[in-house]
């Protein structure tokens, strides 16, 4: 199990971190005592074993805060070979600004009654940390984007490309289109399977469907031009910092082209490395409304036959 602890100066950027973590698959705590290290480390293993953790420790556990604490934590843990410390950072000036605007007060601000003086007794406090850090990362001066791409490539090496989590979802236009969408195809255009007796009854996940939709000519034309502008346009979101692409592809009923259509374009994805995740809003609702739909006795019969 991959295990980050992530710590720093306060005002450098550490819940933007973990909240960036988050998105891209970590299982993040933040604000966690170091007496609570190893505990905390033992359960997300018990847990959910495959999924990285990254938990978030710093001064603003006040007395409970204990660097050495930290780093017996992690010498102790039976995974120490997988945990590594982030340390962010930043120059006095910038963190200063950062709390001018945000109007906080720094944690160590009344124990050394200035803020210059807080940030000052930090990092002193946090050096123990920043010594045995693994990733030792400057934010003074980055934008956001800026800093998650840094992080990408200091803690993924080279994995960044795989970060963004591609969802895609059928959908019927006479129940709306999803709100979370962040790119919408119509295929509204394509032969209707809702008026093919013989399939009418099937689903866009079954072959009589399935075969139909996508054996048609104009289908194929369509998914070569779907296919080419979804590939160009994916790096150049994931350049831009985002972590979630929602695809939603919509037909009438949300139940036959949307569905062939949206597991044809996942399946092209999968095969070029990407993390998709493909849903079907409407097809169980759609198919309950279905005067002529099938029952599992007419699934065993075709199948006896």
């Amino acid at each position: 199990m991959k295990s980050l602890i992530v710590t720093g100066l306060s005002g450098a950027g550490k819940t933007s971190v973990l909240r960036h973590l988050e998105d891209i698959g970590f299982l993040c705590m933040d604000n966690l005592p170091p007496m609570l290290l190893e505990q905390a480390l033992l359960l997300c293993e018990k847990v959910e074993p495959d999924k990285p953790v990254a938990l978030g420790v710093d001064s603003r556990s006040g007395a409970l805060f204990d660097p050495q604490a930290v780093l017996r934590a992690i010498e102790s843990s039976s995974e120490k070979s997988e945990i590594s410390i982030v340390f962010l950072e930043a120059d006095d000036e910038t963190l200063i600004d950062r709390y001018k605007e945000s109007r906080r007060e720094h944690p160590l601000a009344r124990e050394a009654r200035s803020l210059e003086g807080a940030i000052r007794r930090e990092r002193e406090l946090l050096q123990p940390l920043r010594e045995h850090a693994s990733f030792v990362l400057s934010t003074g001066g980055l934008r956001t984007r800026e800093l998650f791409a840094q992080l990408d490539d200091m803690i993924l090496r080279g994995e960044s490309s795989q970060t963004m989590r591609v969802e895609i979802m059928s959908f019927g236009y006479k129940r709306g289109i999803p709100r979370e969408s962040d790119l919408v195809f119509d295929v509204r255009f394509l032969p209707n399977p809702y008026y093919i007796r013989e399939i009418r009854a099937y689903t866009g996940l079954e072959a009589p469907v399935r075969d139909y939709v996508l054996g048609k000519q104009e289908t194929a034309d369509f998914l070569a031009h779907l296919y080419g502008m979804v590939d160009y346009l994916i790096p150049l979101y994931q350049r831009e910092g985002k972590r979630r692409l929602m695809i939603a592809i919509g037909c009438t009923g949300g139940a036959h082209r949307s569905v062939a259509i949206s597991e044809a374009l996942g399946a092209h994805l999968r095969q070029l490395g990407q993390t998709v995740n493909v849903t079907h809003r409407d097809i169980a609702i759609e198919e309950a409304s279905w005067p002529f739909r099938r029952t599992p006795e007419d699934g065993a019969a075709e199948a006896k036959a």
